[in-house]
């Protein structure tokens, strides 16, 4: 209804409501009919009249409201677009706030993954599960918020970190740390899994208090559970009281409601980790003839133990690894079995600009690119991959091939740069005490990432001593979560064998460096470029010569869509 009609409307109702209280007061004696006739269509024209003008200016205040929002959004993608640090196709949430990854799970030809997430902005806060989903592990697909806190429930000051599993009925189910309680169950509803109804006898495994069973037995901390035969085994907690270092307590049930406290699943070992560790975020799973436990110290960061699970109260770890070392920062990882049959892992990469820049900024937190983790022949031996998937956001190739590097030799590749690439490099040491790439590098070399093969101390490192002229970055490179002084490079073991080349892929995003060497390790840096100018690729060989067997290099398209 127009503005001219409704005006017509609503003096034709003005003038029966007159009437109206005319016929009332017999004002208009011998017109009763007439009177009696007209005024009740007449009250509700006038009703109809004054529904119109709300509803238009209804209808008016939402137009306004929705152009609002689309101005501030657009405005908003504009300034994370333009961000030179926020990665361009590594996964992250739209905006705002992410840590560890949860619930990982392979559902109906849909790669799932959750996270700890805080949508209101870049920083830490009452914990929620953020939820994204793809079909090829490289194009995301955000979804509404997975778990909120109830307010008046057991997980009502946070939905902290948990895992997924698919219990007896085929129905996947999230097993999480709800606080201040403890452990809760939830279930989905629908198979996109953006549903999911939380288990009415949550906490299922309660935070014992002093007097309780369990008090001093256990830690009700980070679960992940899974299913073996006809019994429900879960690992809770991150420390087993009285006893030293990193521990997780095992738990078994039938019905995923009653849980019984099993005892301690493995012994930590002095060899391996440092007493203050602790056992965080755990998830467990078979990895070809062994069983793999990762998990995150909040002491030091993302790492493993490959060993022996007997199936019913214990785990004998065999060896033990990192997935990242001091000046590296990840350290919430989760992974899942795909119907392919392979073991695919994710761990969140944070960041080191400080609160109050992130908060600035408007987001916080990465995660690495896809890996698939799996055994060698000799059933000790972790292989880590990228995800070949990731292949589809190559374009724009170039290839070099047979560069012969002298002794102390630096060769700047003018042909490929770049902040968002890959690369994928094989380099014959002919006699080097050091030969590699450098990335993110600037014209004068005031700032510059260099990735190192040192094969006399069986060595990968990334020299970081000149990643970015922010000196408070730069003060921030040191062990996980601010122990230990500041590094000027992550090192990790990484041994050539007789007669092997170095095989490289590394990607290149924004502020995000990840590096793969020969399928057997990984290093995982945040740099933080200041120059706009830190775009350059270059070769070099230090203490003798190498030979690049072949450079090639893409850039890669983006997935981030602001």
């Amino acid at each position: 209804m127009n503005k001219k009609i409704a005006l017509s409307v609503s003096v034709l109702g003005v003038f029966g409501v007159f009437l109206s209280c005319a016929w009332a007061t017999e004002l208009f004696s011998g017109a009763d009919q007439f009177v009696a006739m007209f005024a009740p269509w007449s009250v509700f024209l006038l009703v109809l009249a004054n529904v119109s003008t709300v509803k238009e200016q209804n209808t008016a205040d939402a137009i306004k409201r929705t152009e609002e929002l689309i101005a501030a959004t657009d405005k908003l993608r504009q300034k994370l677009w333009d961000d030179p640090h926020r990665p361009r196709y590594h996964f992250m949430p739209r905006q705002a706030w992410m840590n560890d990854i949860n619930g990982a799970i392979f559902w109906k030809g849909r790669y799932h993954i959750f996270y700890q997430y805080n949508p209101e902005g870049g920083y830490w806060k009452w914990m929620q599960w953020g939820h994204a989903s793809s079909v090829d592990l490289v194009h995301w697909v955000h979804h509404p918020i997975a778990l909120t806190p109830d307010r008046d429930g057991p997980d009502r000051d946070g939905c902290f970190s948990g895992g997924a599993f698919v219990n007896k009925q085929g129905v996947p189910t999230f097993i999480y740390h709800g606080v201040p309680d403890g452990t809760c169950i939830a279930t989905a509803d629908d198979d996109l899994l953006v549903h999911w109804t939380k288990h009415p006898a949550n906490p299922v495994i309660r935070v014992p208090k002093e007097g309780e069973p369990g008090h001093g037995k256990y830690v009700v901390f980070d679960p992940t559970a899974w299913v073996e035969d006809d019994t429900y085994f879960a690992l809770i907690g991150n420390r087993i009281p009285g006893i030293e270092g990193d521990g997780t307590a095992l738990f078994k049930s039938k019905n995923l409601e009653q849980w019984e406290f099993v005892g301690s699943f493995y012994k930590s070992d002095r060899r391996w980790t440092d007493a203050r560790e602790d056992c965080a975020v755990p998830d467990f799973f078979r990895l070809g003839n062994k069983h793999m436990l990762l998990f995150c110290s909040h002491l030091q960061g993302s790492q493993y133990y490959l060993g022996r699970w007997n199936g019913k109260d214990s785990f004998g770890a065999e060896t033990h690894g990192w997935m990242h070392w001091p000046g590296g920062h990840m350290g919430g990882p989760r992974s899942l079995l795909d119907d392919q049959g392979r073991r695919i892992y994710f761990d969140w990469i944070w960041e080191i600009q400080g609160k109050d820049r992130e908060r600035a900024f408007g987001w916080s937190g990465v995660m690495t690119v896809p890996r698939i983790l799996s055994l060698a022949a000799d059933g000790s031996t972790l292989l880590i991959e990228p995800a070949p998937e990731l292949e589809v956001l190559r374009f724009k190739p170039r290839k070099r091939q047979n560069i012969h590097m002298a002794a102390d030799a630096e060769i700047k590749l003018d042909d490929i740069s770049g902040d968002s690439l890959e690369l994928a490099a094989e380099i014959q040491p002919t006699g080097a005490s050091e030969f590699g790439l450098k990335v993110r590098c600037s014209e004068d070399g005031t700032e510059q990432t260099l990735i190192i093969c040192e094969p006399s101390a069986h060595k990968l490192k990334i020299d970081i001593s000149k990643s970015t002229l922010d000196e408070a970055i730069r003060e921030r490179y040191h062990c996980y979560r601010g122990n230990g002084p500041p590094v000027k490079a992550q090192e990790a073991p990484f041994e050539l064998r007789d007669g092997e080349n170095l095989k490289l892929r590394i990607f290149v995003d924004r502020s995000v460096v990840e590096v793969f060497a020969n399928g057997r390790q990984c290093i995982t840096q945040r740099i933080y470029p200041t120059r706009g100018d830190s775009l350059g690729i270059a070769l070099f060989a230090r203490g003798g010569s190498a030979k690049v067997i072949s450079l090639e290099a893409w850039e890669m398209a983006p997935t981030n869509s602001y």
